[in-house]
């Protein structure tokens, strides 16, 4: 990219049309989106922990204790299986089920498809940017490129692709 072409569009590696970055609203939609499927497996994993934890000897009527390295324990695996379907959604053809019906995509700023590094990476800093009240994804409203800092950080961009054309 060159300081002095803004929204430096990339080119669709299948057709050779440039496309645009993806506006912040869209973003922000699809993680609205890809909180369910997120949420389901977030269940999935409470209630596998709650089994063990109860026949690992506690009550049915027990539950795991606040702040203790148990919750902990389940906490770090919910933000792992979060970032196992984010960054396998994103290898997989660069979209998680949220971005689809927004038509955005995720692609190195090079050209070639992220590495695994790469996505854990932009996954990493992603979290780091919500946990700072979403401070690194309102960035791309004032950065040139529309940018994120995950973005910045892991060498990517999301795309936001045309309609095909019938």
């Amino acid at each position: 990219m060159t300081q002095d072409a803004p929204h430096d569009p990339i080119p669709h590696a299948a057709s050779g049309q440039a496309l645009p970055g993806a506006h912040i609203g869209k973003r922000l939609l699809a993680m609205l989106y890809d909180l369910f499927p997120v949420l389901s497996l977030w269940f999935l994993l409470g209630f596998l922990f709650a089994l063990g934890y109860m026949l690992g000897g506690h009550g049915a009527r027990e539950n795991i204790q606040p702040w203790s390295l148990l919750q902990w324990l389940l906490w770090l695996c919910c933000w792992a299986i979060t970032g196992a379907y984010a960054t396998l959604s994103w290898r997989r053809g660069g979209q998680t089920l949220g971005m689809r019906p927004w038509r955005l995509r995720v692609v190195a700023a090079d050209g070639p498809a992220p590495s695994w590094p790469t996505l854990w990476r932009r996954y990493a800093v992603a979290t780091l940017s919500v946990a700072a009240g979403g401070l690194g994804f309102w960035w791309a409203w004032f950065d040139r490129d529309r940018l994120t800092w995950h973005d910045r950080a892991a060498g990517t961009r999301m795309v936001h692709e045309r309609k095909p054309k019938r």
